[in-house]
């Protein structure tokens, strides 16, 4: 256990059938775990942590089957700020990820849009919900280019790092979100801290540019945020910054306690016909 947090130092996942998906020819781990309805929920910096993890068994004990990628880090590790801030390192100079202002729409995305695809075929349902956290935040935007993704969830989007202003998208990308989301009538959930350095109220007006009506940006006092993060982020982040992970605090009321219970709603409102049962 940690000494400061109370946190266990890993998770060993044992409550998730691991796979190996196949994409195109390119090959990632995913942990899935549930029934019903699919929703693809992306790990933040420094990776899968116990928080995100967290997160996960939430969504799949509300009635859903999340399915949760490796994309960077160490897999159910505790987020030091060491192996973190090298994880970071590695992520910002890797060919699948776009961190910096003028790189456009990262090319993971395109492989999370069919890890979506197969699971929407697996799961069924009238679509599958997306989940993005921090460096993966605006990917559950991108994600809605495929036609099966009808719930995306943007928190504290931080890309581009270097623009507080901008969004990790490329024009073309972003003229073709906005005709899907006008086209199919969307809505795009998306949460942040007030005072978040790398999710700005900037980035949050960019958005609401982009998308108008549907994009509907929840911000949170910056003094709910959890006072004693794991090390990366109180040390790293430097900020509130995640909501509903390392800066939630998991009491009766708390703000960002409803923060989840509105990304459920939100996603059982879209996932899950009315009257259809859980399973």
């Amino acid at each position: 256990m940690s000494a400061t947090s109370g946190r266990p130092l890993d998770d060993k996942i044992a409550d998730f059938s691991r796979r190996l998906v196949d994409v195109e020819g390119v090959v990632k781990t995913v942990y899935a775990a549930g029934s019903g309805p699919a929703v693809v929920l992306m790990p933040e910096m420094p990776g899968i942590s116990p928080d995100v993890l967290r997160l996960a068994r939430w969504v799949r004990d509300a009635g859903f089957t999340v399915y949760v990628p490796s994309l960077f880090g160490i897999d159910g590790a505790y987020p030091t700020a060491e192996a973190g801030t090298e994880v970071v390192r590695r992520a910002c100079v890797s060919a699948e990820f776009r961190a910096f202002a003028g790189g456009g729409t990262s090319p993971v995305t395109a492989w999370l849009r069919g890890l979506a695809r197969q699971a929407h075929a697996a799961c069924g349902g009238p679509g599958v919900g997306a989940i993005g956290l921090c460096f993966t935040g605006n990917f559950a935007l991108t994600m809605a280019l495929e036609p099966a993704v009808i719930a995306p969830v943007l928190n504290h989007p931080s890309l581009p790092l270097d623009d507080p202003a901008g969004l990790e998208l490329s024009d073309e990308d972003a003229r073709a979100v906005r005709e899907r989301v006008a086209r199919d009538g969307l809505k795009v959930l998306a949460y942040r801290f007030q005072g978040d350095r790398w999710c700005t109220g900037w980035r949050f007006a960019t958005y609401q540019a982009l998308l108008g009506d549907a994009f509907d940006g929840r911000v949170l006092p910056g003094g709910a945020a959890n006072p004693s993060p794991p090390p990366f982020f109180a040390d790293v982040v430097q900020t509130p910054h995640s909501v509903v992970t390392a800066h939630l605090v998991d009491e009766d009321g708390h703000p960002t306690l409803q923060a989840r219970d509105e990304i459920i709603a939100f996603l059982t409102d879209r996932l899950r016909p009315s009257g259809q049962s859980r399973p």
